[in-house]
């Protein structure tokens, strides 16, 4: 079995590869880490060319990592297997990105791919349910559950992994813009709020291609923003960086733990 990762931004992508050899696929205009592996550079306007080359090196899975921006095509760079393509995904695009997503999944399990998740790849950074660090108190867990409930309810919308909620009230909810924009205006509106992050997968989400994630820099940017604790789903929210992760929620006086 040969793997591939088609990286996007951030650390994710070297962690998969830790778990086995595999060629990187460097997608044109996506910024990503240097790494110690064979790399498959690709387009997003050739999907065709792309599917050959993934062959040629001997590829049978994939897995998708990092962070990817809705890509800009060039009509004019397009193969004829991508042109082929573009009324699925062009209908994909509409309904939000978990839609796109799945749709780019079905379309390389066609090409006779398996695509793999980094949760099955990593499982050792995926949480336990229970406490990781600190005291979590009555009020925490009922900010918590308010915040799930309004992720849930957002679900069918395909909006965000993440929410935050004090004192009952929900005063952040993740969109497009991601977790750090959430925590910024939460920072800016609800300074010492002692709220608490909830961060998971929408009801339903195809984990394999958009994994949610944590790691030192969000504890810091909930810590900014004067929240007491974070509440991760466990088996599906990775931890990068456990230990560091760990400490610095500790330092911060925040909690942490998964559920």
């Amino acid at each position: 079995m040969a793997r591939a990762i088609i990286a996007g931004a951030g650390a994710l992508p070297g962690l998969l590869l830790a778990a086995g050899r595999a060629h990187v696929v460097r997608l044109h205009g996506v910024p990503s880490d240097p790494l110690d592996a064979p790399e498959i550079p690709a387009r997003f306007e050739r999907f065709g060319a792309l599917f050959a080359d993934l062959r040629a090196a001997g590829v049978t899975h994939l897995a998708f990592a990092g962070a990817l921006s809705r890509p800009d095509f060039d009509p004019a760079l397009m193969d004829s297997e991508t042109m082929a393509l573009m009324p699925r995904i062009a209908a994909a695009i509409g309904q939000g990105d978990d839609h796109l997503l799945r749709e780019i999944a079905a379309i390389f399990e066609e090409q006779g791919f398996c695509v793999q998740g980094a949760c099955d790849l990593r499982p050792d950074l995926v949480a336990e349910p229970g406490p990781i660090t600190g005291e979590i108190n009555a009020e925490q867990q009922a900010d918590a559950a308010r915040a799930r409930t309004v992720l849930e309810a957002l679900g069918p919308l395909d909006i965000g992994q993440g929410a935050v909620a004090a004192r009952g009230q929900v005063i952040g909810v993740e969109t497009l813009q991601g977790t750090d924009a959430m925590l910024r205006f939460v920072t800016v509106t609800a300074p010492g709020s002692g709220g608490v992050f909830v961060k998971r997968p929408k009801p339903g989400q195809d984990i394999r291609m958009d994994t949610p994630v944590i790691g030192p820099a969000t504890v810091m940017k909930a810590a900014e923003a004067g929240l007491s604790g974070i509440e991760i789903a466990a088996g599906s929210v990775l931890i990068l960086d456990r230990e560091a992760t760990v400490d610095a929620a500790e330092a911060a006086g925040v909690s942490l733990w998964a559920v």
